[in-house]
């Protein structure tokens, strides 16, 4: 099946846009607060030049966005769709970070509502991919109605192999 995994998406207070190369500075601004990475697995990504890795991955990915409010136009973060399996019928979001200022404001679950509402007309599972101190993303997964099924290793982009747990979400299952 042929589908977009970079389409522009939005509600009324945000927007995924596709990222773009030259939206580096701007995404770089958010993600350099090394709170943003403190429960991620990785958590020096608020160095510049790790970060300039996990930026060439989220290009590479074809399914990066940068999140945008609307009413200021500021980037609030990143997320991606990414590996998709046709044969499982399944594709991963993740690579999600916010800025602290977005912290616990009720957009991520508007964000992973867009993503999810989208890609169920295509796949019929979507997994996440969580590493396993990241309680804040396990409980806002878990929220959604993600279920943890898994544990893998995962290699990130150009970064070290970290544990992480897989958490899905069925089409089947959603309200």
């Amino acid at each position: 099946m042929k589908f977009s995994i970079q389409p522009v998406l939005e509600n009324q207070e945000y927007q995924l846009i596709p990222l773009q190369q030259g939206d580096f500075e701007s995404v770089y601004e958010v993600a350099s607060d090394p709170r943003v990475w403190e429960q991620h697995p990785n958590k020096d990504r608020y160095k510049r030049e790790v970060f300039e890795s996990f930026f060439l991955g989220a290009m590479e990915s074809g399914g990066a966005f940068k999140i945008i409010e609307k009413s200021s136009g500021d980037v609030l973060g990143s997320t991606r769709f990414y590996n998709f399996d046709e044969e499982e019928n399944r594709i991963f979001i993740g690579y999600t970070f916010y800025g602290t200022k977005s912290w616990g404001k009720g957009i991520n679950p508007q964000v992973k509502k867009l993503m999810l509402d989208y890609i169920f007309q295509f796949v019929d599972k979507v997994h996440f991919h969580i590493g396993k101190e990241n309680f804040r993303s396990q409980k806002a997964l878990e929220r959604i109605g993600g279920e943890k099924i898994a544990e893998e290793e995962v290699a990130y982009f150009a970064e070290p192999t970290r544990t992480n747990f897989v958490y899905e979400i069925k089409k089947e299952n959603r309200s």
